[in-house]
């Protein structure tokens, strides 16, 4: 098959990580798989490698909706199949399955924010529609109208990377001032408004004085700014800011607890990768974060989410056994092999549907 993944912009989310992922897994499969970007560059374009990409601005002028000759494009790579990845991909699926009827253009919902008008429509014009997690299919249904037999529910992909070893944990975690005994919070995610770093702060603020604690803030975005500053207000020297980590697999084998406070989620890459590589987290209970196999409290409950964090911080043994069933749910649920099967049976059943009986 002659795949193409259609992304705007390599920022360092996890729908772009899911589209360099996805391609990367489809061309290993044998398929002719490619990447197409609105934008070049991007915090993740270093990680391509000799992955096939290509962007459509000449030079990146910061619009990620602007895709000009994207029918030239895709008339040229002549594509079985065009994946649409992102909310900006998504808003011109609709057309694009207009102007080429016949390759599958197949749009993904991934995302729990309100979707454009353009999105919507894409909804339905497509051939197909993958949503990440079941919560997104539900929303696809009871908001969209859109018919269950034209969704199809594949959950994220994620790559398993051994743990670092004892001697590299410990050098992570000197390396930011963590003790032995300190008990590490991380989130990794990119500092947006919905992602809510800010409720993690204060949060994280009202934990007993006597506690040995760090909060790790992995990621970079328009909202961080505004996190430092209610850093230095609070003076909290405990909450430390990574920056972006295009691998953040030495901080998750570092961490005692994965921490999101996300208001908008459709299936969160962080928690299912944290559960991956074996830390317990607690999160909002929004979108499918339930479905990532974790602890959930009900949204905007700060008073609940400080509970159950006390709970956790001062019961190993408790921990322990949530961060075990976390890892088995996810290499269970969210394995790259399977989850690459899923996706090239329904491609291949879209172009060759089984005669009907």
């Amino acid at each position: 098959m002659k795949i193409l993944v259609l992304q705007d912009y390599l920022r360092s989310g996890g729908t772009e990580r899911q589209s360099i992922l996805l391609t990367r897994a489809f061309a290993a499969a044998g398929h002719d798989a490619r990447l197409l970007t609105f934008r070049p560059g991007g915090a993740l374009a270093a990680t391509l490698g000799r992955l096939p990409c290509r962007s459509l601005q000449p030079f990146d002028l910061g619009l990620d909706w602007f895709a000009p000759g994207l029918a030239r494009a895709v008339r040229a790579a002549a594509p079985d199949v065009v994946l649409c990845m992102g909310r900006m991909a998504n808003c011109y699926a609709g057309s694009l399955q207009k102007r080429f009827p016949r390759p599958a253009v197949i749009a993904t919902m991934r995302t729990g924010k309100n979707l454009p008008w353009l999105f919507r429509r894409s909804l339905r014009l497509v051939r197909q529609i993958i949503a990440n997690s079941h919560d997104a299919e539900t929303v696809l249904v009871s908001q969209h109208g859109i018919p269950p037999d034209k969704i199809a529910v594949i959950h994220n992909s994620l790559v398993f990377l051994p743990p670092p070893a004892p001697a590299e944990r410990a050098a992570t975690r000197a390396q930011l001032g963590a003790g032995p005994a300190t008990l590490v919070l991380l989130d990794v995610a990119m500092f947006r408004p919905e992602k809510n770093q800010r409720e993690l702060i204060e949060i994280a603020a009202r934990l007993p004085a006597g506690l040995d604690w760090q909060l790790w803030l992995a990621g970079n975005g328009p909202a961080r700014a505004a996190c430092e500053r209610l850093v230095a207000e609070k003076s909290l020297s405990r909450v430390k800011f990574l920056g972006f980590h295009s691998d953040p697999a030495p901080l998750y084998a570092a961490a005692d607890l994965a921490v999101h406070a996300s208001l908008s989620e459709s299936l969160p890459n962080f928690l299912i990768e944290a559960h991956a590589h074996g830390l317990p987290s607690l999160a909002y209970d929004v979108g499918g974060v339930r479905e990532t196999g974790g602890i959930a409290v009900p949204v905007r409950d700060q008073a609940a989410f400080l509970a159950e964090l006390r709970r956790l911080l001062a019961d190993p043994a408790a921990r322990a056994a949530a961060a075990a069933a976390a890892q088995t749910h996810a290499r269970a649920h969210f394995a790259p092999e399977p989850q690459t099967r899923a996706y090239l049976d329904l491609f291949a059943g879209l172009l060759h549907p089984p005669a009907p009986v």
